[in-house]
């Protein structure tokens, strides 16, 4: 009788235990883990930053999901063109430049680098309230004219392509392949003689650089900044699924 009493009781004692300790430790989570231990409490406060990470980062996900459908069905970008008028197109994805070549004649080549946007400044343009919350945006250029190999002199222009004209800031000469530490870069355009002035300007002009390329540059980089926002999103969304 006494020895079934202490078999008796070291069971009881034994289920007690084991119940207990189902029931303060999530065993899948924290196995061989005793209550209160400080290694208990060490994987518990990593189990709750896991779980909070695993949350923000869902949270962002989530984000960035609506975003890039809203961008994708809202105004979609267009396939990009690769030539306009007598330009090649040549677009970088990622890249924050675009590149034109042309060439005229028989010996000119024509390269023009242009940002995307990359200013503005309000608009005249009144609404119907007498308010005018529009601005126009800026494009910066830079144009090549190249004649032929045995020339070494390249004559550059700085320029503002605006939604509607073309602006020259700045004309000098560079050497081909070749910078100078302190170029002399020239006066500013606006100062020189206004016969001067529209000379350079017809100069560019029947090359191509013109108010109607300022006008396609800005329905594309329109499209581009549309893409590559797209492309950034789908980029920040792919890091943070990793």
């Amino acid at each position: 009788m006494a020895r079934f009493l202490q078999a008796a009781r070291r069971t009881l004692l034994g289920s007690s235990s084991h119940s207990t300790t189902k029931t303060l430790i999530p065993s899948k989570i924290f196995p061989k883990c005793l209550p209160h231990s400080p290694l208990f409490h060490l994987r518990t406060r990593q189990y709750i930053a896991e779980m909070r990470k695993s949350a923000f980062e869902g949270n962002i996900l989530r984000i960035l999901r609506t975003e890039i459908q809203y961008e994708l069905e809202y105004a979609p970008p267009k396939q990009p063109v690769t030539e306009f008028n007598s330009f090649t197109v040549e677009d970088k994805p990622g890249e924050q430049w675009i590149r034109l070549r042309g060439k005229h004649g028989e010996k000119e080549e024509i390269k023009v680098e242009v940002t995307m946007f990359d200013g503005s400044v309000p608009a005249a343009r009144l609404g119907n309230d007498g308010n005018s919350d529009d601005v126009k945006l800026h494009i910066s250029l830079i144009v090549d004219v190249l004649k032929g190999e045995n020339c070494d002199n390249v004559l550059e222009f700085i320029c503002s392509a605006w939604s509607d004209s073309l602006e020259i800031q700045k004309v000098f000469m560079l050497k081909r392949d070749q910078m100078a530490a302190k170029p002399y870069i020239g006066p500013d355009f606006k100062d020189l003689d206004d016969e001067l002035q529209n000379a350079l300007h017809e100069f560019l002009e029947v090359r191509g650089v013109n108010d109607d390329l300022a006008v396609f540059l800005h329905e594309y980089m329109v499209n581009k900044d549309k893409t590559e926002l797209i492309r950034w999103l789908g980029n920040v969304k792919s890091y943070v699924e990793k």
